[in-house]
């Protein structure tokens, strides 16, 4: 693998820093990368075709709510391209992704709940710690693999928190 396709919202300011570390491992690895900028979703059919026109070997998808509001065309647009991706989200690799890597929604749902018993019990919410995530889940959707003609290594699928069938 050589070629990346990105697909990210660059209307989203957050999503800056993210390209930028999504560039800068890619240059560690030796990957170029194709940018597919979404910015509403009017762009995502000019999106697709200039990934399929650019041919990359595989997808990564960064996550925010106007991609994740588009799951169902993003998973059927690598289905159809037989395009290998990635996501961030274990509900990608649900709906039919190859694999995701992501922080663990409900780990952070826990960390939420402690957050909020410290707030009833009087803490202040300007004194809380902002808290990175600590979990992150690897889901791998094997069925997925297969119909790409993928073999996904023993190695990686032992490290896996959930495979899909």
């Amino acid at each position: 693998m050589t070629r990346v396709a990105v697909l990210w919202n660059a209307a989203n300011p957050a999503n800056a820093s993210v390209w930028q570390e999504t560039q800068a491992a890619a240059r560690a690895l030796g990957l170029l990368l194709h940018s597919q900028e979404v910015r509403g979703p009017q762009d995502f059919e000019g999106a697709f075709a200039r990934t399929a026109q650019a041919r990359p070997d595989a997808l990564l998808v960064l996550g925010d709510s106007l991609i994740t509001m588009h799951r169902q065309p993003i998973v059927a647009f690598v289905t159809q391209q037989h395009l290998p991706s990635v996501f961030t989200g274990r509900e990608w690799a649900v709906a039919g992704g190859l694999m995701s890597y992501g922080p663990s929604l409900p780990d952070l749902y826990r960390r939420a709940a402690t957050f909020v018993d410290k707030i009833l019990k009087g803490a202040k919410p300007a004194d809380l710690p902002i808290e990175q995530p600590t979990k992150f889940e690897l889901v791998i959707n094997v069925k997925t693999a297969k119909a790409l003609g993928l073999t996904i290594p023993q190695s990686i699928l032992v490290r896996a928190d959930e495979i899909i069938h």
